[in-house]
C-alpha cells in the first residue's frame, strides 16, 4: 500500500462528524493525477532519502564547477584549445576508474569506498577553491585536479549505482532511480544558472568552488550514514582479471549488451549538444542559452509526471520506444525554424532521455547479480560519460564537411533506424519482462542470459 492510500484508508476509516453523520470520504478525482505523479515512495526509505538529497545538493555544486572551470582555464588561457582539454583531461580517467572503481566496489565494502571517494572528491574542491583563492593562475594545475576529480567521480558514481539495490526493495528501484535523475536534472537547469551569475562578479571562481565544497558535505554526511554493505556472494580481487569477468558478462548477456548499445546509439548517432553555439549563431541571433537547457528542462518535466515507470514491465520494448522518441524529437528539432518550437522538440527529446536513462540503469541494477553490480555501474558510468563526448566529435565532424543542419537531422533519423534493428534483432532484449523469473542453469545457479 503507498502512503496516499494509506491515508485514503485512514481518513475514509475516521469516526463520524459531529451530528452523527458519517466523515465524507475524501474526493478521488485526483487519485489517477497521484498515481502519475513522480513516485516518492522510495524516500520513506531513511538511507535513500539521505542518499538522494545528499546527491542532489551535490550536483547543483557540481554544475557549479563544471561551468566555472571551463570558464576559468579560458579566461587565463584565452585558448579554445586549453577549454577542450578540460573534457579530455577528464574522459581518460573516467573509463580507466569507472571499470577499475567497478571491480573494487564489488570487492569491498561500497560504504567504506563510497565514503572515502566522496572524501577525496571534496578535497580536490577545496583545491579548485584554494588555487582561485591563491590566484594560482595556473591551467594545468586546474587540469591536474580535474584530472584527479574526475577519477573519483567515476569510483564513487560505480559505487552508489551499485548501493541502490542493496537498500531499495527490486519493486521501487525504477522510482528510486526515476527520482535520482530527475533531481539531477534540476540540477543541470539551476547550477549553470548560478555559476553564469558568479562567473561575472569579483572572486565569482571561488565563489563557485566554494559553494561546491558546502553543497557537497550533505553527500559526505549522507555517505557516512548508509549501513555496512560488505560484498555478497563470491568476489574477484579487483584487476583486469575481475574488469573481464564483468565485460564478459555483459556480452554474453544479450539485454544488458543491447540495453549498453541502446544508450551509445541514442548519444553518438544523435546528440545534437556540439551544434547549438553553431545553430545559435546562424539562426537565433546567438541565443545559445535555451538550447543548452531545454534538453533537461524536458527531463525534469517528465520526471514530475512519472509514476508509470515503475509500473512498466517490458522494459526492453519501452526503452527501444524512448530511443526512438528521442532520435524523432532530434531530428524534428533541426528542421524547424522557431526558436521555442526547438527548444520544446529537445524537451521533449529530454523527456524520452529521462525515461530510457530511468530503464537503463533499472535494468542493469535488477538482472545482474551483486557481486556484479560494481563492475556493471562501471561500465555504465563509462557508457553514459564517454557516449555524449563521441556524440560530440560526431556531429562537429558531419558539420564541418556538410551542414549544421545535415548533420543534426541525419543523427537523429539514423538513431531511429539502428534502435529499431536492435530492438528487432534483440529478441530477448524486446521480450524482456520483469515478471518473469530468472531462469535456473544446469549447475543450479541463476542464468541471466
Amino acid at each position: 500500500m503507498t502512503a496516499t492510500e494509506a491515508s485514503e484508508e485512514s481518513a475514509a476509516g475516521e469516526a463520524p462528524a459531529a451530528g452523527g453523520a458519517p466523515a465524507a470520504a475524501p474526493p478521488r478525482r485526483f487519485a489517477g493525477l497521484r498515481r502519475q505523479a513522480l513516485d516518492l515512495r522510495p524516500l520513506a526509505i531513511p538511507e535513500f532519502r539521505r542518499l538522494a538529497v545528499g546527491q542532489g545538493a551535490a550536483f547543483v555544486g557540481a554544475m557549479l564547477t563544471q561551468t566555472a572551470v571551463p570558464v576559468q582555464v579560458y579566461a587565463l588561457s584565452h585558448s579554445s584549445l586549453a577549454v577542450g582539454m578540460v573534457g579530455f583531461v577528464g574522459l581518460v580517467p573516467l573509463i580507466c576508474f569507472g571499470l577499475y572503481g567497478g571491480a573494487i566496489a564489488d570487492a569491498v565494502d561500497r560504504r567504506k569506498l563510497y565514503l572515502w571517494s566522496s572524501v577525496g572528491t571534496l578535497l580536490v574542491t577545496i583545491g579548485l577553491l584554494a588555487q582561485a583563492v591563491g590566484r594560482a593562475n595556473s591551467v594545468g594545475l586546474i587540469l591536474a585536479l580535474v584530472f584527479v576529480q574526475a577519477a573519483l567521480f567515476a569510483v564513487s558514481s560505480s559505487t552508489r549505482g551499485a548501493i541502490v539495490p542493496r537498500i531499495v526493495p527490486k519493486e521501487l528501484v525504477p522510482a528510486a532511480n526515476t527520482f535520482t535523475f530527475t533531481v539531477s536534472n534540476v540540477g543541470q537547469v539551476l547550477g549553470p544558472i548560478i555559476a553564469g551569475v558568479l562567473v561575472g562578479r569579483h572572486n565569482g571562481f571561488a565563489y563557485s568552488y566554494g559553494i561546491d565544497a558546502l553543497l557537497f558535505l550533505a553527500a559526505l554526511y549522507s555517505a557516512f550514514r548508509l549501513p555496512d554493505l560488505a560484498p555478497v556472494g563470491r568476489t574477484s580481487r579487483p584487476g583486469l582479471r575481475s574488469i573481464g569477468e564483468g565485460l564478459a558478462f555483459i556480452a554474453k548477456r544479450p539485454v544488458l549488451l543491447t540495453s549498453f548499445a541502446m544508450d551509445i546509439v541514442a548519444m553518438v548517432l544523435a546528440s545534437p549538444r556540439s551544434l547549438y553555439p553553431a545553430m545559435a549563431q546562424t539562426r537565433y541571433h546567438g541565443l545559445v542559452g535555451p538550447l543548452y537547457a531545454a534538453i533537461a528542462i524536458g527531463a525534469v518535466l517528465a520526471g514530475s509526471a512519472s509514476g508509470w515507470i515503475g509500473r512498466v514491465r517490458r522494459q526492453g520494448a519501452a526503452l527501444t520506444g524512448a530511443i526512438v522518441l528521442w532520435g524523432a524529437a532530434v531530428a524534428l528539432a533541426g528542421l524547424v525554424g522557431s526558436l521555442w518550437l526547438v527548444v520544446a522538440l529537445l524537451a521533449l527529446a529530454g523527456a524520452a532521455d529521462l525515461v530510457s536513462s530511468v530503464f537503463r540503469q533499472t535494468i542493469l541494477q535488477t538482472y545482474a547479480p551483486d557481486e556484479l553490480r560494481g563492475r556493471m555501474q562501471g561500465v555504465f558510468i563509462v557508457v553514459v560519460n564517454g557516449g555524449p563526448r563521441l556524440g560530440d566529435v560526431r556531429a562537429g565532424g558531419i558539420a564541418a564537411v556538410t551542414t549544421v543542419s545535415f548533420s543534426w537531422v541525419s543523427g537523429g533519423l539514423a538513431c531511429i533506424a539502428v534502435a529499431v534493428l536492435l530492438g528487432f534483432f534483440s529478441r530477448s532484449f524486446w521480450r524482456y519482462d520483469t515478471r518473469q523469473p530468472v531462469p535456473v542453469d544446469a549447475s543450479g545457479e541463476p542464468d541471466r542470459r
